[in-house]
């Protein structure tokens, strides 16, 4: 069955590519699955309606096999063992996998509109040639079998978790890869990062009567399973169940079960169900039912400082390993002291907004999803937690200065699976995203953040922005030009590094000798005290930004002539003689991700 778009939907989608030269395509599925929680196998159908929005004519499409990963000597086998250092987030060498502990995922009867079709294995990606060209603005049905085995937890997906939790269902299906103006994203999964198309998921679970199950999207079928049950004494119950769900408009879906999960729901803002799913395990609990209205506290953050968490579903479930997103739901380790609970919690939920709202490609863009995700639970963590921290974000701060510092870094725009230290990649794509961000607050000013930040969730919500997507917005809010902070920030190691060299005296006036050490140039804003009790800001713009942030400061902001980029040097003539001065400092927020803030301090011994 090949369908066309009907006319007003293909003319508004036509007018919006002309509009924007944005498109995105679509993955509507429909699966059926029974699985064994004996053998930890399963099988079933899966039912896809792809509609081609692209300019192209696609004669193949390509799907992701992820469970053929966990295997002796595959590519993530291999590149886990190969790195310059250990890579912490694997405990289990995949190379002595027995053959019952190993993960696949296997298909058959592939089919576009009931012809089969050929295709190609390549471990974790399956190419497939299409019995006949798909046009744009044309859908497609794809049907096809798949059988696979649940590996032993690993890495995010597995099975008997080291806190016993049964089932941990992430990349557990036939995934379709996404095509987009790039071309087709079917890279090999080695571990890292995801990028999905955009769609609805209709998806029939089968499994023990016993087992309660946590899932992305809505359960049609609660007074059936009875969900709201836990089965704290763990008595087997003989049968099966089938567990319906629906999630509409997100690009991925995951689930979890355990016969032993005890299910909370909780009232969250606008009307959402929060959904508690862990396991019964005392003291745990309690740190459980505590972590439920602090969720709401942090949703309802995101919501003012975002936007409207746009579904009416969000879950918290134990399992897998640390923590890891999904739509609608998390799966989190559950046995953590407190605050540890809230706050991976709070850096979880924040990627519904980070992720999959904004649902940027991970595999290049992972900076904008972990570090902006960083960004703002870490402020939302020390709000809720009323933590008053004079500055949140000094560790990500003190992680990115170690690894620019350290010789290791690459650029910010390299392929996720192309880091050479394991080390590097999680500073860059977690703690320096997250500089980014605050960075750019000190560059465009706070409130212009905050609107950026609210207007960027407004455009670009259930579509895939990138780096200039974002960086569009924020000069429209703020009116500072800002491709040079973009460029250098992401596109290479350029380092900012200020000094004050000294201080000299012209005419009865103080002249500071300052110079630009490190490549990456910025605007400076310099605090200096005087002998008599004030204090004034001295705010130097550069002319790449076309603009001027406003005084964000309760005393005096004086605007200097702009610094050249070119000119490594700068002469900052003051108001008063130098003997006046107690001391000078060079960004005294410490939002500038100086390298060497040693020189970065006068004192004026007079």
């Amino acid at each position: 069955m090949k369908a066309k778009l009907c006319p007003i939907i293909l003319i508004f989608c036509c007018a919006f590519v002309q509009s924007q030269n944005y498109w995105q395509q679509a993955a509507d599925y429909k699966m059926t699955v029974d699985m064994d929680v004996e053998s930890f196998q399963y099988a079933g159908n899966q039912e896809l309606l792809y509609t081609n929005n692209s300019p192209d004519s696609l004669n193949k499409v390509f799907y992701h096999l992820y469970f053929n990963a966990f295997q002796p000597g595959s590519q993530m086998a291999i590149r886990v063992k190969n790195g310059k250092d250990k890579n912490g987030r694997f405990k289990v060498d995949l190379d002595e996998l027995k053959k019952e502990e190993i993960g696949y995922l296997n298909i058959s009867n592939l089919k576009q509109d009931g012809t089969l079709l050929k295709y190609e294995l390549s471990e974790t990606i399956l190419e497939v040639s299409l019995s006949a060209p798909l046009a744009p603005g044309e859908s497609t049905l794809l049907t096809l079998d798949f059988e696979g085995q649940v590996p032993k937890l690993i890495r995010r997906a597995g099975r008997n978790s080291d806190e016993g939790v049964a089932l941990s269902m992430a990349q557990w299906y036939p995934k379709m890869a996404e095509y987009d103006y790039e071309g087709w994203n079917a890279e090999p999964y080695l571990g890292r990062e995801f990028h999905g198309v955009w769609g609805s998921f209709d998806v029939t679970l089968t499994l023990d009567k016993n087992y309660a199950v946590a899932a992305s999207g809505y359960l049609q079928n609660p007074k059936r399973v009875g969900h709201g049950y836990s089965n704290k004494k763990g008595k087997a119950k003989k049968g099966k169940l089938k567990w319906h769900f629906i999630a509409p408009q997100v690009h991925d879906f995951t689930w979890s079960a355990d016969p032993e999960y005890i299910h909370d729901i909780y009232p969250g803002p606008n009307g959402v169900d929060l959904h508690f799913f862990y396991k019964d395990n005392p003291p745990y609990n309690e740190r459980w039912k505590k972590l439920q209205p602090l969720t709401a506290d942090l949703m309802r953050f995101y919501n003012q400082t975002i936007g409207p968490y746009p579904y009416k579903q969000y879950t918290v479930a134990q399992g897998g390993d640390g923590g890891m997103e999904y739509a609608m739901l998390t799966l989190i380790t559950g046995e953590r002291e407190f605050g540890s609970l809230v706050g991976v919690t709070a850096h979880e939920l924040a990627h519904s907004w980070f992720q999959f709202v904004l649902a940027t490609n991970e595999m290049k863009y992972e900076w904008m999803d972990e570090g902006f995700t960083t960004y703002i639970s870490t402020i939302a963590t020390d709000k809720i937690l009323n933590e008053n921290k004079v500055f949140p974000l000094e560790n990500t701060y003190n992680n990115y200065l170690y690894l620019a510092n350290s010789g290791k870094e690459q650029p910010q725009q390299t392929n996720a699976n192309r880091y050479d230290y394991n080390f590097a990649y999680e500073i860059t794509a977690y703690s320096k995203g997250a500089v980014f961000l605050s960075q750019l607050g000190y560059i465009i000013g706070e409130d212009k953040l905050a609107q950026t930040l609210k207007e960027y969730y407004r455009l670009f919500k259930f579509k895939h922005p990138v780096p200039n997507d974002f960086r569009r917005v924020a000069e429209r809010v703020s009116g500072i030009q800002l491709r040079w902070y973009l460029t250098d920030w992401t596109q290479t190691t350029n380092t900012i590094d200020y000094s004050i060299n000294g201080i000299d005296e012209r005419e009865d006036k103080a002249v500071l000798q300052l110079e630009r050490i490190g490549s990456m140039p910025m605007p400076l804003e310099i605090l200096v005290n005087y002998k008599d009790g004030k204090s004034e800001i001295h705010y130097i713009p550069i002319p790449l930004m076309r603009g001027e942030k406003s005084n964000p400061y309760d005393m005096e902001w004086v605007v200097h002539q702009d610094w050249a980029w070119a000119n490594p040097r700068y002469q900052l003539v003051l108001s008063r003689p130098k003997s006046e001065v107690i001391d000078v400092f060079i960004d005294p927020t410490f939002y500038l991700a100086d390298v060497n803030r040693d020189n970065n301090t006068f004192y004026n011994p007079e």
